[in-house]
């Protein structure tokens, strides 16, 4: 069986190494040449732990290889397709530039082939595609959805070890081409029309979304009656209705724009059915008015920021990647400095600093050497690099000792020490 995987950003070049290491000859393509000749030297086109060493295997077995040539696409069985769709500021997707990627394959196609579509697409993507094909050619190829489930940080670990795979197919030659390829990496393959497999991966997102919005706005609440949000937590997750496993953590806001942009393409098909979804319309905006909760609480508590030295430990979207993107991190720098703050940051994996922040702040290569001075530390990106923080430490080196932990990162070592002012979401004000 022969796989080309088209489209290596994050989801690609994870899902091509994974391939090849369990045996199967994978083609990577991508229409940029820069990308191919980095990932035909090794180098994957961003930070994800162990697949520059998962790559590197895969080129030196021969199972895996690059190119940019659609015409190589015709030798394979299937074809994944498996860009990361673009969004912009507002959270809305570019879906348009994947489906003309995938148009380009089309003359290219062979007779049986399957083309299985796993970048986040709004529901009906998929048959328009069929369509768009039917018409063009004249020959038989299949279409299918299997929803990417990847986590920044910890890809290929849910790539290789995933709880279940849904899979969208239209017809029976499609699960007999998929089947032997997916269950090599999961027993637990649930089958189903096209429509459902896109319409899933839509609920999962919003689904988390709203969880994440719903437990926040519980903790803003919590922070003015005396209530304290990670107990509250504690009590419904003993709940059997809710479970150990929700999605309940008082915290940061969602952000990434893989949540968000599912929620968009929900509230924009709904307006194009003339329906109303009253409490979906409103998690994207409780949610970014949730993402100035350190600045707030910042301002709240030293007054004016102008000349007042404050420290951001995280700068990257998460941890396990290198990623900037939308990162909150990168968010309150903007805010600060705009505000007059001298900031300081740190991030153990982050390359380089966007433009617009590189000459207003100091990066430095210690998360101590950012908080050398600092009136108060904002922990944006939960590293467990800063769970080694000292308290004797922190008390040295800050002139206040302020720390802001949306995550709860050091709670169990901060938590209740009255020689700082420890701030986490929902705590009692």
């Amino acid at each position: 069986m022969k796989v080309c995987v088209y489209g290596l950003w994050h989801l690609g070049s994870v899902t091509a190494a994974c391939l090849a290491k369990a045996g199967f000859e994978t083609l990577g393509l991508d229409p940029d040449p820069q990308t191919i000749a980095r990932l035909s030297g090794g180098w994957p086109p961003l930070f994800e732990p162990g697949l520059e060493a998962l790559t590197r295997d895969g080129l030196a077995s021969g199972k895996l290889r690059f190119a940019a040539d659609p015409a190589c696409v015709a030798e394979a069985d299937i074809i994944w397709v498996t860009f990361d769709t673009p969004v912009d500021e507002e959270d809305r997707a570019d879906d348009g530039m994947v489906a003309r990627a995938v148009e380009r394959l089309f003359p290219h196609l062979r007779d049986g082939a399957v083309v299985l579509i796993s970048s986040q697409l709004p529901v009906g993507s998929t048959r328009k595609l069929e369509r768009a094909f039917a018409v063009a050619q004249g020959r038989c190829v299949s279409f299918a959805c299997s929803p990417e489930n990847l986590r920044l940080g910890k890809a290929i670990e849910v790539f290789t070890h995933p709880e279940r795979i849904v899979v969208g197919i239209r017809d029976s030659h499609a699960r007999i081409v998929l089947e032997p390829l997916l269950a090599r990496f999961c027993e637990t393959l649930i089958w189903m029309s096209v429509e459902s497999a896109e319409m899933t991966k839509h609920a999962l997102n919003a689904f988390l979304a709203t969880s994440v919005t719903f437990m926040n706005e519980i903790a803003t609440v919590c922070e003015r009656v005396g209530a304290d949000a990670a107990e509250v937590e504690w009590a419904l997750r003993s709940e059997p209705r809710v479970g150990q496993r929700a999605y309940i953590r008082p915290g940061a806001a969602f952000a990434g724009g893989t949540l968000a942009r599912d929620v968009m393409f929900l509230t924009e098909i709904a307006r194009q059915h003339d329906l109303t979804l009253p409490m979906l319309s409103g998690v994207v905006p409780s949610n970014k008015n949730h993402r100035r909760w350190p600045v707030n609480q910042v301002l709240a508590r030293l007054g004016g920021l102008r000349g007042r030295r404050v420290a951001i430990l995280g700068l990257t979207y998460k941890p396990g990647t290198d990623s900037l993107r939308r990162s909150p991190g990168v968010e309150f720098c903007r805010e600060l400095v705009a505000a007059g703050a001298a900031v300081s940051a740190h991030d153990p994996a982050a390359e380089a600093l966007p433009a617009d922040l590189a000459a207003r702040l100091t990066r430095t290569e210690t998360a101590m050497a950012a908080l050398e001075g600092a009136e108060a530390a904002v922990i944006a990106t939960e590293w467990p690099d800063y769970r080694a923080l000292v308290p004797e430490e922190l008390l040295k080196t800050m002139v206040r000792p302020l720390i802001l932990d949306q995550g709860r990162l050091l709670a169990d070592r901060l938590a209740g020490d009255g020689r700082f002012q420890y701030i986490t979401v929902g705590t009692p004000l």
